[in-house]
């Protein structure tokens, strides 16, 4: 019994001393081993820093669409604030722009007709570059075609305003020229976007529902009076 207990107490001995260890999680230790800064952790941020930095990055965003040099800028980050500030607000213009015979319209059908054609559109136009074999995610797809409607709809802000003249065939003409403008850079940043990210033989027939998408909605531009 003796050696027993002399056994028990010589493993509780070997125990001795306090329980240390590094609790630190492995993505850190990766983390701070190559140097990279933590990650920034926004549940502690006053809202107004939030809505600022994500407006921020909307009008980046906006930039990239009008002077489309880089090509991975609206893929790296996708958000769908642009597309529906975008889509709103066309719907917005193009509501009631076609009256009854009694002159009322409460402009439900056009807003409708937007929004389905915008996102609808979007969405066929995103699971046909999919099934082509796209190498992008289904949102970062949506997110560029949305973005890519900023040409576009500041060629409804200028018909728009030329509609507010004594319209003449010359006008109508400089609102088709500006409708054709708005509609082949719209297409042209998609395609700087979006083309990398399909197989090389298989480009035509993705950028071919792309064209039909934007030349819709100019159509809806161009038409409106």
């Amino acid at each position: 019994m003796a050696n027993i207990e002399e056994a028990k107490l010589d493993m509780y001995d070997d125990f001795g001393g306090s329980v240390e260890g590094d609790m630190t999680v492995p993505n850190q230790q990766r983390g701070q081993k190559q140097g990279s800064e933590p990650e920034f952790n926004t549940l502690d941020e006053p809202i107004r820093d939030t809505v600022l930095r994500d407006l921020r990055a909307v009008g980046v965003k906006f930039f990239h669409v009008l002077y489309p040099k880089e090509k991975k800028s609206l893929l790296k980050e996708w958000d769908l604030w642009g597309p529906l500030v975008l889509c709103t607000f066309m719907a917005m213009i193009l509501q009631g722009s076609t009256d009854t015979a009694d002159n009322s319209n409460d402009g439900g059908p056009e807003f409708a007709e937007v929004f389905v054609i915008v996102w609808i559109g979007s969405m066929i136009v995103t699971l046909n570059s999919k099934l082509l074999g796209g190498n992008i995610s289904f949102f970062q797809s949506v997110c560029v075609l949305g973005y890519c409607l900023l040409p576009t709809t500041i060629a409804l802000i200028v018909c728009r305003a030329i509609l507010l003249m004594e319209q003449s065939l010359f006008l109508f003409i400089v609102r088709f020229v500006v409708t054709m403008v708005g509609f082949a850079w719209a297409t042209f940043a998609s395609m700087v976007f979006l083309g990398d990210s399909q197989p090389a033989g298989r480009k035509a027939l993705a950028v071919y529902p792309m064209f039909l998408f934007y030349f819709v909605i100019s159509w809806l531009v161009i038409s409106h009076s």
